[in-house]
């Protein structure tokens, strides 16, 4: 046994008993070796992961071999020393995945000494309790393990309400078997001990812990739901406010390189780790494209395959991004065996915001980085409009850039309009995004003429501005 032993600490806030926690992240010996200087050694948690699936299809294949939950665990900061996969044909409604299995598992956890199991479906609080009882270690299910990551990850005020609040949203329907303290307050009871406690109009049988613990936590998600509601209409503003521009968003399977695209484009300072969930928070940035067009550019959060639905409502504000864009720039990792998978995965969250109908183009990331020459050729027939880019080093973001010129633009018109000299904002506009613009000063004002992009139209009429002639 060392000589001294010491922790590594998480703080969390508990909304429970309004206090903060401290989460036991992970141990830390400290050793002296005879003359040697001191050493610290760190032991994360050894995780096993289990992913059980119904025959019927309903669930995941079978065959997956959990490298999203592989990649969830070890971005939360476990070592992942097993795995255990198994079609069901029902849902056990103790320890979901049947008694015997679950004793499998408990010898699996001791083999590997593992402290953690980690499942790949949602458990409801008896079945983590049960499971528990019988593996002797914590018990974590998907939801629960990414709620986590989110929590730590947020750093904005904003980005740590909405984990807050999934959180919440998450444990409230959850509290009726998730304590064990859930006797009656005491009342004040007539000369009994507990009527010393309160007066007249207080004598009863008293409130069960369950209902004290609802009635918190339901108060808590309402002055979420308040506080987020006026971020929420402020945000919304500024996206209005950004009519004048055409507005492009980065989407995106998690860890595909929609952060290290936005700073090549932009320039941008965002946050870029090879980790999932690396950035929360949206930033958007003026891209200026090649000819003086600019657009406005932003950076979402990442989607995985069975986001919980809880963060994607908490995450609406940062999510309306997406639905308010004009176009959709999907990044997608092309250097990864799940490349299918994904895509297809961030298609479902696309539908499921109100974004399936809106322009998307794809972009096929890390193209270098590919070692199955097989799977690229897959790609590229499966998705021949898709453009092959690298983020990181540059390769084809000049296409890329074509492509969303005209995508902006789209096909050209000629026209020809006439407007008062002083009409600034018409003229400049024209001089921004016109090609071959001709000016004709007069009495009467301006004869403006040139190629304009069909897409660019509505735009100018927005300002004021009708073209007396338009040629395609």
């Amino acid at each position: 046994m060392p000589p001294f032993q010491n922790f590594l600490f998480l703080e969390k806030y508990d909304i429970i008993t309004k206090k903060r926690i401290i989460i036991i992240f992970a141990e830390v010996h400290w050793r002296q070796l005879g003359n040697n200087r001191d050493q610290i050694k760190v032991i994360q948690e050894r995780a096993i992961l289990v992913g059980a699936y119904l025959r019927d299809g309903t669930g995941k294949n079978v065959n997956d071999n959990l490298a999203e939950l592989t990649a969830l665990a070890e971005s939360a900061g476990a070592i992942v020393v097993g795995r255990l996969q198994q079609k069901i044909r029902e849902v056990n409604p103790s320890t979901y995945i049947g008694k015997g299995k679950a004793q499998y598992l408990c010898e699996k956890v001791q083999e590997n000494r593992a402290n953690l199991v980690i499942f790949d479906n949602d458990l409801t609080p008896g079945q983590i309790r049960e499971l528990e009882n019988i593996l002797k270690v914590r018990v974590l299910d998907r939801s629960e393990l990414i709620l986590d990551i989110f929590a730590v990850r947020a750093q904005t005020k904003q980005a740590k309400l909405q984990v807050e609040l999934a959180q919440l949203e998450y444990t409230y329907p959850r509290l009726t078997r998730m304590w064990s303290h859930l006797d009656n307050v005491a009342g004040a009871g007539g000369g009994t001990a507990a009527g010393a406690v309160g007066g007249i109009g207080t004598r009863g049988t008293g409130e069960k812990q369950l209902e004290i613990d609802r009635r918190l936590v339901s108060k808590r998600i309402t002055d979420l739901k308040r506080e987020l509601a006026a971020m929420d209409r402020r945000i919304l503003r500024e996206i209005g406010g950004r009519k004048d521009f055409f507005k492009i968003c980065l989407v995106g399977y998690t860890n595909a390189g929609k952060s290290t695209l936005m700073n090549a484009l932009t320039g941008a300072d965002v946050f870029v780790e090879d980790r999932l969930f690396a950035t929360l928070d949206t930033r958007t940035r003026k891209w200026r494209i090649d000819g003086g067009l600019e657009v406005l550019l932003s950076d979402t959060v990442g989607f995985i395959s069975k986001l919980p639905h809880h963060l994607v409502a908490s995450f609406k504000a940062t999510l309306e991004e997406a639905v308010h864009a004009d176009l959709l720039l999907h990044v997608a990792d092309a250097s990864s065996a799940e490349v299918f998978e994904q895509i297809r995965s961030v298609q479902t969250v696309l539908q499921e915001i109100g974004c399936g109908d809106k322009p998307i183009l794809l972009l096929l990331n890390k193209c270098d980085r590919i070692a199955n020459g097989g799977l690229f050729e897959s790609l590229q027939a499966v998705y021949p409009e898709a453009i092959c880019i690298s983020a990181k080093s540059g390769l084809h973001l000049k296409e890329l850039a074509d492509c969303v010129i005209e995508q902006v633009k789209g096909q050209n018109i000629y026209i020809r309009l006439s407007c008062k000299a002083a009409d600034g904002k018409v003229i400049a506009f024209l001089r921004t995004y016109a090609a071959e613009l001709k000016e004709t000063y007069s009495e009467e004002g301006v004869l403006l003429e040139g190629w304009l992009g069909k897409n660019q139209l509505p735009h100018l009429r927005h300002l004021g501005a009708e073209p007396a002639e338009v040629h395609f």
